[in-house]
């Protein structure tokens, strides 16, 4: 199992690419960032963009993965999109990896004026835009046309330092979701029951995310795809689960997990007064020691 962290992009970078190269001196297996223009409780306070804060995180890193944890459809179009990536995993040395989801019905679902997608159509339009993606990452030359997004002639030379693209990491729990994740994706990734995490109970979570894992294994099975291939990331925060509270409460969860084929668990980068308020010397030794005693 891989252990991650998610910083949240609040920090100016004078501050903030210390927390980035902190993550990395730490050794964890890849550090992301949340894809929003504002979000949550964080709505009104400081909250930068994810690439350029992914460009400057790959410059002041060596080794560590980076990515996006998820990028969504709601304000972002592949063609834009695939230019951006592109360009990060050439800075970063092939380090990216994009985390993909259909996105909600938050502050970026209404941001530029339109109306909030009905949950069919969202799916609809995630479908398409990991499809048109798949493309602009993997050929010199796209054009498309499809129902919601279009290519005339685009270009992206020289292509990804990763080949043939960089990975996606598909977060996705329905089944129009779960089959893109089984098509396009390197990695699935899940947070926990979405109707409300928060909601069930602590000794159910596991099942929770076990019976995910039945319907993706479906998905892959339906194109004749292993569900071995793909990697399988938790992202912890969002369950009534407290695993950040001591290092023995992080291995018993991730003992939990490890046990119904979870691959990559990823937890938030502590953020005083707030949800993510979490003991950073706690949050350090679970860095050093947790994983280890798992092994």
């Amino acid at each position: 199992m891989r252990l991650s962290t998610v910083i949240l992009p609040i920090h100016r970078w004078n501050e903030g690419q210390k927390i980035w190269r902190r993550a990395e001196d730490l050794g964890f297996h890849a550090a992301y960032t949340y894809d929003h223009l504002s979000w949550r409780s964080f709505r009104d306070e400081p909250w930068f963009g994810a690439v350029p804060t992914l460009t400057a995180a790959a410059t002041a890193t060596e080794s560590i993965r980076l990515g996006t944890l998820v990028t969504s459809p709601n304000f972002r179009h592949p063609v834009t999109l695939a230019k951006d990536l592109m360009t990060l995993d050439d800075v970063s040395g092939g380090r990216i990896t994009l985390g993909i989801g259909a996105g909600g019905t938050g502050f970026d679902a209404t941001a530029m004026g339109q109306t909030a997608w009905p949950p069919r159509e969202r799916a609809d339009r995630f479908g398409e835009f990991v499809s048109v993606l798949d493309r602009l990452l993997t050929e010199p030359v796209v054009s498309c046309e499809g129902e919601f997004y279009s290519a005339v002639e685009v270009r992206n030379i020289p292509g990804c330092v990763q080949r043939p693209r960089i990975p996606f990491a598909v977060a996705a729990t329905g089944p129009l979701g779960l089959k893109v994740a089984a098509r396009y994706g390197q990695a699935w990734v899940t947070y926990g029951d979405p109707r409300g995490p928060g909601d069930v109970p602590v000794e159910e979570c596991a099942g929770v995310i076990s019976r995910q894992m039945d319907k993706l294994e479906i998905a892959c099975a339906e194109i004749d795809r292993d569900m071995g291939e793909l990697d399988r990331i938790l992202l912890q925060g969002s369950t009534a689960e407290r695993p950040l509270d001591s290092v023995d409460a992080f291995v018993d969860y991730a003992g939990r997990y490890a046990e119904i084929g979870i691959t990559e668990i990823v937890i938030h980068w502590p953020v005083p007064d707030s949800i993510f308020d979490t003991d950073l010397d706690v949050f350090e030794r679970i860095a050093g020691e947790g994983l280890a005693q798992l092994s």
